[in-house]
């Protein structure tokens, strides 16, 4: 079995080159009924057994370890995410954005990977003091309290609303739970309301320039609305994300430009100025695997060809070819929040390429899915785990220095790796029967 740490040491790896060399295989046919190949063809020459194998080892033996070890706090409730890469809670604040991602987590791999309670236990604590302190008196989700639950400060972001709707239905889907039925709904009549004044909701830490409007909220809700209106048989709710949905297809989705922009006016016109032209190439990544989850449901392959043209020219734009490899944070960033890191190679981009590159060749069987995915894992692989410990270093400049500060907000947490990892652990098992 390819653990991390043996992957690490033994690897020939090249940083932004398109081998991998200890997982790609002979060039033979064998082992892959389900990949198309054609005799030598370096393309489909991926063990996905192994990649099987070693996905699982990061995802079972190094961040979920990290994270029962040194995040959850039996103690006071929830789970601490200001921590150092070494495990040290730098802080006992508690970001009640990352408590509700981990209890997304906790419950997914309750419900993807395997059925262990110890999974379960930690999704249903951190949920009880997320249900105890989370909430403000108009029903929003604040966005950051003490160690045993006191507001520090109040609701400042939708996005947090956001994944409580995430993790609450995540969470029913394991237990069933009624009372987190009860919050996803409630969360979203109040969402729902919000939303449909554009400017009236603060969005921590993206801010939204005056007369604009975010690819942000609709890839978000689009995603959230639809999966909770599916797991009710809510055909409001479903219609809900799939009207956010259709805006990022639709609105700042642009083709004829090969362009996904963060910002469009509230007429849904495109800006000519900054910070209207920002495009944050792992953001569009991210979102347009949310688009294939919601529109494989639905069989429209226009949308998913769509989508997986948009991944595409996303990792193009946002490969650095001169600085050796790794996705750069954003492009024609002046004026955004991204001015002063566009050139930062940060884990969560990286870690949404790895799936978003891995679905779509599940889905089209097309080469460069497989070339990409190469590139992109040979550079995620050699710079962002953290030796001995588990999990990742969130932050590198250009140059392959890491960089000390914490990423948008002071924490760590227990979300984009391990959700990428949960979710090419379900592709590469497909992949590799």
């Amino acid at each position: 079995m390819y653990t991390r740490r043996s992957f690490l040491r033994n690897s020939a790896t090249v940083v932004g080159g398109a081998t991998l060399a200890v997982l790609a295989g002979s060039c033979s046919n064998s082992g892959f009924p389900n990949v198309k190949t054609k005799g030598n063809n370096s393309e489909n020459g991926l063990n996905f057994n192994a990649l099987l194998n070693q996905y699982r080892s990061e995802l079972l033996d190094s961040v979920v370890p990290f994270w029962m070890k040194h995040g959850v706090d039996w103690k006071n409730g929830g789970i601490c995410t200001c921590l150092s890469d070494e495990g040290e809670v730098l802080s006992q604040d508690k970001y009640m954005w990352s408590q509700l991602r981990a209890i997304w987590t906790f419950s997914a791999l309750y419900n993807k990977i395997e059925r262990r309670k110890e999974w379960l236990d930690v999704a249903q604590h951190i949920f009880e003091f997320a249900k105890k302190y989370g909430r403000d008196e108009q029903g929003h989700w604040v966005f950051s309290v003490s160690k045993d639950g006191k507001p520090l400060k109040g609701a400042t972001s939708i996005y947090a609303d956001g994944f409580a709707i995430n993790g609450f239905t995540e969470l029913a889907k394991a237990t069933g739970n009624q009372e987190a039925v009860r919050l996803a709904r409630e969360t979203y009549k109040n969402v729902r309301e919000r939303l449909s004044r554009p400017g009236s909701y603060p969005t921590e830490p993206l801010p939204i320039p005056p007369g604009a409007k975010a690819h942000g909220i609709s890839m978000i809700f689009g995603m959230l609305f639809y999966e909770l209106g599916q797991y009710l048989n809510d055909p409001e709710i479903t219609r809900a994300g799939l009207d956010h949905a259709n805006q990022v297809m639709n609105v700042f989705l642009r083709p004829e430009r090969r362009r996904l922009y963060e910002f469009v006016r509230l007429d849904n016109t495109l800006f000519e100025t900054p910070p209207g032209r920002t495009i944050v190439p792992g953001h569009a990544i991210e979102s347009m695997w949310f688009m294939i989850h919601i529109y494989r449901q639905l069989g429209d392959q226009k949308r998913i060809r769509q989508a997986i043209d948009c991944i595409r020219w996303n990792i193009e734009l946002g490969w650095d070819t001169e600085c050796g490899g790794g996705i750069l944070l954003a492009r024609d960033a002046k004026g955004s929040f991204w001015a002063d890191k566009w050139d930062t190679k940060i884990w969560w981009p990286h870690t949404e390429a790895l799936y978003a590159l891995l679905l779509s060749y599940s889905i089209t069987r097309e080469p460069w899915c497989l070339e990409w995915f190469k590139r992109v894992h040979d550079y995620a692989f050699s710079h962002f785990p953290v030796p001995r410990y588990g999990e990742w270093y969130q932050r590198f400049d250009r140059y392959g220095k890491k960089i000390s500060n914490i990423s948008a907000m002071p924490v760590k947490d227990p979300f984009h790796l391990a959700r990428s990892l949960i979710y090419c652990t379900g592709v590469l098992k497909q992949l590799a029967s």
